[in-house]
C-alpha cells in the first residue's frame, strides 16, 4: 500500500471569553504520513521539537489510531508512520489536538473505517477531554461546541478573510495541567455573567465580521487573568496591553503563545505589541498566520 498523507491544523483555543468552548484552526500544520506494514512499528519524527515525542505505541498519534481500531474492530498488520511537525509542543497552539486528530483520521483512512466526522469528534473529545481544540483542528474554521465526550454539538463557521493573528510563541513551555491548576475552584457570579455576555457577542461579532464589537468583546475575566501571572513575562504584556489600549491581545489556549488578532481596527497596534515583546527576556518567534477553513485533510 503506498504511504498517505494527512495534514492537521494548528488550533488557537478560547479565543479570550470562549473558556473551553470556542476554537479557531490556523494555517500552520502538523503532517503525518502512514503506511500498512505486514508487521512491527516504525515511527519516524521529524521537525519541530520532533527530538522530545516518543517512537513506540505510546506516541499520542499511535494512541490515537489505536482507538480507531478497537471502535471498528479491525487493525492493519503493521504501521511506519512518520510525523513532521510545525505545531510547537506546548505552547497553546493544539499540539496534542493534532496529534489525536491527525492519528484518527489517519487510521480510519488506513483501514476504511467509515467513520464520519461526528464519530471521529466524539472520539476525539473522549481523547483530549474537551472539545475546544480537537473541533477546529478535524473540521477546520471557527467552532463553538459544547457537551461531553459521547455527546457533542458544535457549530462551525469559516474564519473570515480579513482575520489574522499576530501569534508570538516564546521559547519556553507551559503545560496544560500547570494552566489549568492557576485557575480558582469558583469564581464570582460577577465574572461568570460578564463572560457569558462576552462569548455570545464575540460569536455573533465573528460570524457577522463586526470588527467592532470582535475587539469590545474579547475581554476575559475567567482565565486569562490567572494564566498571564505563571510566567513573568506573560504578565507585564498582559498588564501592560490593557494599559495600552490593545484589546484584540489574548492568549493562546493554554498559553504562554499570545495572539494579537489583525483585523481592520487593530492593525495599528500590532507595533505596539511587539514593542512589549521587545520588554521582557524572553525569545519570541512571531508569525502571521490566517484561519484555515479546511481542517484534517487527506492529501493523496
Amino acid at each position: 500500500m503506498a504511504m498517505m498523507r494527512v495534514r492537521v491544523p494548528a488550533t488557537m483555543a478560547n479565543i479570550g471569553p470562549g473558556f473551553d468552548c470556542m476554537g479557531m484552526a490556523l494555517n500552520l500544520y502538523n503532517e503525518l504520513e502512514v503506511e500498512e506494514l505486514e508487521s512491527g512499528l516504525i515511527i519516524e519524527n521529524i521537525g519541530r521539537d520532533a527530538k522530545g515525542l516518543p517512537t513506540d505505541e505510546t506516541h499520542l498519534v499511535v494512541r490515537s489510531m489505536q482507538r480507531v481500531f478497537d471502535a471498528v474492530g479491525r487493525k492493519p498488520g503493521g504501521i511506519h508512520l512518520r510525523v513532521t511537525t510545525a505545531i510547537p509542543v506546548s505552547r497553546g497552539l493544539g499540539s496534542s489536538a493534532a496529534c489525536i486528530v491527525g492519528g484518527l483520521v489517519a487510521a480510519n483512512e488506513l483501514i476504511k473505517g467509515n467513520l464520519n466526522r461526528q464519530e471521529l469528534l466524539e472520539l476525539a473529545v473522549e481523547l483530549e477531554g474537551h472539545p475546544d481544540n480537537v473541533a477546529p483542528a478535524l473540521l477546520g474554521g471557527i467552532v463553538v461546541s459544547a457537551g461531553e465526550a459521547g455527546d457533542t454539538s458544535y457549530i462551525r463557521f469559516p474564519v473570515p478573510a480579513e482575520l489574522q493573528t499576530l501569534t508570538a510563541i516564546p521559547n519556553i513551555e507551559l503545560s496544560t495541567s500547570a494552566a489549568r491548576q492557576a485557575l480558582p475552584k469558583e469564581v464570582s457570579y460577577a465574572d461568570a455573567v460578564h463572560n457569558v455576555g462576552r462569548a455570545a457577542l464575540l460569536v455573533a461579532a465573528l460570524m457577522q465580521e463586526n470588527y467592532t464589537v470582535v475587539e469590545k468583546a474579547l475581554d476575559d475575566r475567567l482565565h486569562q487573568p490567572y494564566r498571564s501571572r505563571l510566567l513573568p513575562s506573560l504578565d507585564h504584556i498582559y498588564q501592560q496591553s490593557r494599559k495600552k489600549g490593545l484589546k484584540a491581545l489574548i492568549i493562546s489556549g493554554a498559553g504562554p503563545t499570545l495572539a494579537y488578532l489583525l483585523m481592520p481596527q487593530t492593525r495599528g497596534g500590532q507595533q505596539v505589541f511587539l514593542d512589549l515583546l521587545a520588554e521582557t527576556s524572553e525569545e519570541w518567534e512571531v508569525l502571521t498566520l490566517s484561519g484555515d477553513n479546511e481542517g484534517a485533510v487527506c492529501l493523496r
